[in-house]
């Protein structure tokens, strides 16, 4: 059903950079409308690893990704910002008073500004080389972990040599019967300190690696049994009733790529003053932004949030002076808050 509406500021991507732009901007008392193709917030963190343990968000020693997200969700409430699920920004356009966003389910908005939080745009897990792998995706072959306790008990193999392979292995070795690591090289892509750690493993006789690729799946009706992996000089088959494979992202910007927007290898070239886009009134925070010097990291993104809400406040409501104030201070945080 098409809909139409307007409001202050327009999120595209409700990730933890999307959903901390709604506080940033709710500070300033400017009104947001979220849109995620995803059914649910959180974006690729908890799309892909809900139960991932997160050691770098400041004040939190250790949180997971949805245990994050939920906070952040939290932390927002009082700002009421509206969001649209399940759809995704299929036009942007520029109007007489700002910009008209219109998604592929009808929906249409109004407002002032625009902030990109994509992440890395459209993404889906890379599908596995492997043959017969159809036969057992989703009921014993996996792209990503949303329940450590569905690895419980069984013999897991995980197939990966970088971040997401390694922090599993060692997140399920406690829980899982048996795991194995398989990658093509000795070599790894992950953190330094996650390969120590994995080694460590190894040595002890907690888990096993072998390198080498998977080329053959064994069971039936969807339930794995084993798996075959040919190594630099044998094959081996090793028990396996789940099984996780980490191949990468494939990534795409989709509409992003058509709105004009100057792009420096596929992510969105922005200035660091503002984190506005070369088009004036978008702005793009995250992952989904480059500048020199630029960190994928969610802490960096949520600065990049705080001075883009500033900047969009000048653009909704133009010669309106800002007045900076600490969250502890901030008497009309508090009232909203509830704060005495």
């Amino acid at each position: 059903m098409a809909t139409q509406t307007e409001t202050d500021v327009v999120i595209i991507g409700a990730g933890p950079c999307g959903l901390f732009a709604v506080f940033e901007l709710g500070l300033l008392e400017l009104k947001c409308h979220v849109i995620d193709i995803l059914d649910r917030p959180g974006g690729q963190l908890t799309e892909l690893y809900p139960e991932k343990p997160i050691f770098d968000i400041p004040g939190l020693p250790q949180t997971s990704a949805q245990d994050l997200v939920d906070k952040l969700m939290e932390q927002i409430g009082p700002f009421e910002a509206v969001f649209h699920f399940g759809e995704m920004v299929t036009e942007l356009s520029r109007a007489d008073t700002g910009f008209v966003v219109r998604t592929g389910t009808g929906t249409t908005i109004n407002c002032k500004a625009v902030v990109i939080a994509a992440g890395g745009g459209s993404f889906q897990p890379k599908r596995a080389p492997i043959p017969g792998i159809d036969a057992y995706d989703g009921k014993s072959a996996f792209y990503a972990v949303r329940s450590i306790d569905a690895f419980r008990g069984h013999d897991v193999v995980i197939v990966g040599g970088g971040d997401s392979a390694l922090d599993w292995t060692l997140n399920l070795q406690p829980v899982a019967k048996s795991l194995t690591l398989v990658h093509r090289r000795a070599e790894f892509r992950a953190a330094p300190d996650t390969v120590s750690k994995m080694q460590a493993l190894q040595e002890e006789g907690a888990i096993r690696f072998q390198q080498g690729q998977v080329t053959e799946l064994r069971g039936e009706d969807g339930v794995l049994q084993s798996v075959l992996v040919k190594g630099p000089d044998s094959e081996h088959e090793f028990a396996c009733t789940r099984l996780l494979l980490f191949f990468g992202l494939t990534m795409k910007l989709g509409p992003l790529a058509e709105w004009g927007i100057n792009l420096h290898e596929n992510r969105i070239e922005v200035d660091t003053e503002k984190f506005e886009t070369s088009e004036p009134g978008i702005f793009a925070i995250g992952d989904i932004n480059w500048y020199p010097g630029k960190l994928k990291l969610i802490l960096c993104g949520f600065h990049e949030a705080a001075l883009m809400a500033h900047a969009a406040k000048h653009i909704v409501h133009p010669g309106e002076r800002v007045v900076f104030q600490h969250t502890s201070s901030s008497k009309k945080l508090h009232k909203k808050l509830g704060v005495t």
